[in-house]
């Protein structure tokens, strides 16, 4: 009975860890069983904070930078400049940035304020289904980053945020940009 209850708590101290680590920024070399690496990103439509209708496939042939993000956030709210400095450096070049919004139709309502106060310009979608996160980031992982290639295929899986991601983040956007969509 002993063992059984020590093996319980060792399978309750790892949930919790892993639940406190998801929202704090968790590893930030990726994980988790997200879009695969190197496999093709799945399509997905979802409404824009004025009602339009975004897909990724409508962006094939330019790199994408997808980043799953909550208006609770602390390390989010932290990376949301960064990725706009991004966006604005790197669109010429074919970079798309699409923000997606976890929040639940409890706090939705907050992300547009949250939007202009950040002044995103990229493209920022509700899931409040969580129908996209699901597929990308069923840990739902916040911050979480999923960079596609021009080819449609994920090529980087970032998961939490640290001050200095953004440096690994614009390299591996910057390599990704130059790799034309005609090439292996």
């Amino acid at each position: 009975m002993s063992s059984s209850i020590t093996t319980w708590n060792r399978g309750l101290a790892a949930v919790l860890l892993a639940a406190v680590m998801s929202c704090a920024g968790g590893d930030a070399g990726g994980g988790g069983p997200a879009a695969p690496r190197g496999g093709g990103a799945p399509d997905f439509a979802l409404r824009d904070l004025a009602g339009r209708t975004v897909r990724l496939s409508d962006h094939r042939g330019k790199v994408v930078l997808i980043n799953f993000w909550a208006t609770w956030c602390v390390p989010c709210k932290v990376e949301l400049p960064h990725l706009e400095r991004l966006y604005q450096e790197y669109r010429p070049q074919g970079l798309v940035v699409l923000g997606i919004a976890m929040d639940g139709p409890d706090s939705s309502a907050n992300v547009d304020p949250q939007a202009r106060q950040y002044g995103l310009s990229f493209p920022v979608l509700l899931d409040e289904e969580t129908r996209v996160v699901a597929v990308y980031n069923p840990k739902r992982t916040a911050p979480f980053t999923v960079i596609v290639g021009r080819d449609g295929a994920v090529a980087k899986r970032r998961e939490g945020y640290h001050a200095g991601d953004e440096v690994e983040v614009e390299a591996d956007i910057k390599a990704l940009l130059a790799v034309r969509a005609d090439r292996p």
